[in-house]
Order: structure tokens, then C-alpha cells, then sequence
């Protein structure tokens, strides 16, 4: 999404001709909402450092994320088929935990920095106007992805700290009972409070 930064709207003539959107891959120039340009940046070398840095952080995010449900996925399956190795289940989890927790805070850095920035030079006098930006979409969205990551990554972790502290399998295995039928036999019937 290339809405991390938008043009600010801050004059009083309300009739707006372009839109610009800048993101960390490409900048977009949205005309009066019909026509929509968007280019690549030319030189990766000539970006500012925080932008290189923010796609970085963003890349190992994205390849960290699909490891961390990876791990996931391994460890339900895991827990699935082996109900008796806690040990088993807490490794899987717990690295699944770990690595969306850590996927969360690298989403979080430059979504927050770039907030902080926008919201920075807003306020300040000696930005010109048309230099200002305002909130993207991609901000909101980078925010509310952070927060999934992390109350996954925390669920995830508790998940395995709760496994841990059992002395048993964290799911043990049900008894078989079987439903005693009355015994035609002459046997002694056993009614359904015995089993309860």
C-alpha cells in the first residue's frame, strides 16, 4: 500500500486536483480520483536511511511471519497427533509464539516512527504547507497487523507456559468407557450414577 503518507488538505480552497501518496516502494499521484500514477523509486541508494531501514524491518517481517505460521501450523498438527509429548508441543509453540511476537514489534517500528514523523512535521512552523502529510491507510492497517501479530505471539507463549506447568500432557487422552447395558443375564444392573 502505498498510502503511508498523504498529501494534507490544510488551505481553505476546497477543490484539490491531486493527491499524492507516498509508501515505502513507490510515490502515487491521484488525479481529482480519476487518474492514478503511481512510479517506483528510482535508486534504492539515494533513499533516505530510515526508509531503507523501515523496508528492511518490513521484509524480515514478512519472511518472519510466514515462518511464525509455519510453526503454527506444525505445532497444532503436532499437538494433534501426539497428545503425550508436552515437550513436543511446548518447542513448537512456544517458537511460534516467539517469532510473531517478534514479527509484531518489527511491523510496529516503522509504522510507529513514520506516525511520530507525519504528526511531527504536521505541527511544526517551518515545514511549508504543501510539505505536510497526514495518516495513511497503511499506517492504520500496519497498527492493527502489529496487534494481531502480538496478541497471537502472547497467546501463543501462553499457550506454552500453561502446557508447561502441567505434570501431565497438556490434552491427555479420554478414558474409553464403555455404557454398561443391563445384564439379561441375571447379573447385577449398574445404574448411570456409577459412571458419573
Amino acid at each position: 500500500m502505498p498510502q503511508w503518507r498523504v498529501s494534507a488538505h490544510i488551505d481553505s480552497n476546497i477543490v484539490v486536483f491531486e493527491t499524492i501518496w507516498e509508501g515505502l516502494w513507490m510515490d502515487c499521484i491521484s488525479q481529482m480520483g480519476i487518474r492514478l500514477q503511481c512510479k517506483f523509486y528510482d535508486s534504492i541508494l539515494a533513499l533516505p536511511p530510515p526508509l531503507e531501514a523501515f523496508r528492511a524491518l518490513m521484509c524480515v517481517a514478512v519472511l518472519l511471519s510466514i515462518v511464525a505460521f509455519l510453526m503454527a501450523i506444525v505445532g497444532v498438527k503436532y499437538t494433534h497427533w501426539t497428545k503425550e509429548d508436552t515437550q513436543g508441543i511446548s518447542i513448537f509453540m512456544l517458537a511460534a509464539g516467539v517469532a510473531f511476537l517478534l514479527t509484531g514489534v518489527l511491523v510496529l517500528i516503522p509504522v510507529s516512527w513514520t506516525g511520530g514523523s507525519i504528526v511531527r512535521d504536521f505541527y511544526d512552523a517551518k515545514v511549508p504547507t504543501p510539505l505536510k502529510r497526514e495518516l495513511g491507510a497503511a499506517l492504520y492497517v500496519g497498527w492493527v497487523s502489529a496487534a494481531l501479530l502480538i496478541i497471537a505471539g502472547a497467546m501463543y507463549c501462553s499457550f506454552w507456559c500453561w502446557a508447561a506447568t502441567s505434570p501431565k500432557s497438556r490434552y491427555p487422552s479420554l478414558p474409553h468407557h464403555r455404557l454398561h447395558r443391563p445384564n439379561t443375564a441375571g447379573g447385577p444392573l449398574l445404574s448411570m450414577q456409577a459412571y458419573v
